[in-house]
């Protein structure tokens, strides 16, 4: 068996569902190697059960918060505090090298030869080249690194307050001492510089080894149409309809059936969808293929909700001005009827 692994981390159930594609993305790229998936207490004991299913290692550890509240808030992004949970991957002293990939990414070709770079190889980051983005990084499991990357994070912190900070400032000769640790930008391009730059990922994008969805382009998080299964794509990610359309195909195909109802999240989607079921449990209630029931419009309008919160709004389809000025009228008791009897006093007075 491989001593080499892919490494993923999911913290809850949603994370969980992006890890299951992630895997799923690999075997379909015809990896030789192991999977491996970290996993916290927010994950449940159903999606375990699945986990456990798909990769050769499901390892719990604990949550590792950074607790830098003035750092995050430069970012906005509070939550990445927990991406710390992350340097737990050196623990993994089972495998002689690994590759990390976070769970919000997917490999659309085979990348085994990423194997071949050695500690700490990754690819520049589209917000600042000199510094490496971490959602995919060449690492050796390392339980002395992982002592020292702590004491690091406790002496020096993030300048970020995530993980990126840290390891951008612990493997800090990155930029300029090795060349060939700087991976090519196809094994991790990041889903905001294909908007950025589109020209160069028109030109090169189908050369695209591993696709990273930062930011609210998160795939489970898009609006999509389960009764034809497809993803209905926002306007500022339609550069990306068929590679978040094959996230959803993986999905479909091969998670949603092994889905079920008592599969939950994080607490802010249980708000969302309800405490009796998260994101996950609320999937495992989607019938594809099928006319939609009352039961499951209802569904897809809380998970509108959550996307147009995400900041994906389906501004061309069930979320356009004109469906929205509808909704506003019914809730106000007009109809078209009742608006143009509120027209016509005036337009008989103009007349007279």
């Amino acid at each position: 068996m491989s001593k080499f692994a892919w490494v993923t981390l999911a913290t809850n159930d949603s994370y969980s569902l992006g890890a299951l594609v992630v895997a799923a993305s690999l075997k379909r790229a015809a990896t030789a190697h192991q999977l491996a998936v970290l996993i916290t207490p927010g994950v449940s004991a159903a999606m375990r059960t699945k986990l456990q299913t798909v990769f050769d290692v499901v390892q719990e550890v604990n949550v590792l918060d950074s607790r830098d509240s003035a750092n995050l808030a430069l970012l906005a992004r509070p939550e990445l505090g927990v991406t710390f949970t992350k340097l737990h991957c050196w623990n993994l002293t089972q495998f002689d090298k690994c590759v990390f990939l976070d769970a919000d990414t997917l490999v659309l070709q085979n990348c085994d030869e990423l194997f071949e770079r050695e500690e700490l190889s990754a690819a520049p980051d589209v917000g600042w080249p000199d510094c490496f983005n971490s959602g995919v990084f060449v690492f050796r499991p390392s339980q002395d690194t992982f002592g020292k990357l702590l004491d690091f994070a406790v002496k020096s912190g993030s300048f970020d307050g995530g993980d990126q900070g840290l390891l951008n400032l612990y493997f800090s000769d990155w930029a300029h001492s090795d060349i060939s640790k700087h991976l090519p930008f196809v094994y991790n391009t990041c889903s905001t510089a294909t908007y950025s730059y589109l020209p160069a990922f028109k030109q090169f994008g189908r050369d695209v080894k591993i696709l990273h969805f930062i930011g609210t382009s998160k795939p489970w998080l898009q609006n999509f149409d389960p009764q034809t299964r497809t993803v209905r794509t926002p306007e500022n990610y339609s550069h990306l309809a068929c590679h978040l359309q094959t996230w959803w195909s993986i999905f479909f195909d091969q998670i949603h059936p092994h889905l079920t109802t008592d599969m939950t999240t994080s607490y802010a989607f249980e708000d969302i969808l309800g405490s009796e079921s998260g994101i996950a449990g609320a999937l495992a209630n989607v019938t594809l293929g099928e006319q939609r029931t009352p039961e499951q419009e209802a569904l897809e309008s809380q998970m509108r909700r959550q996307c147009w919160e995400s900041g994906n709004i389906d501004y061309m389809g069930r979320d356009s001005f004109e469906n929205i000025l509808k909704r506003i009228n019914l809730t106000m008791g007009e109809t078209p009827e009742t608006q143009k009897e509120d027209v016509l006093p005036e337009a008989k007075e103009g007349n007279q």
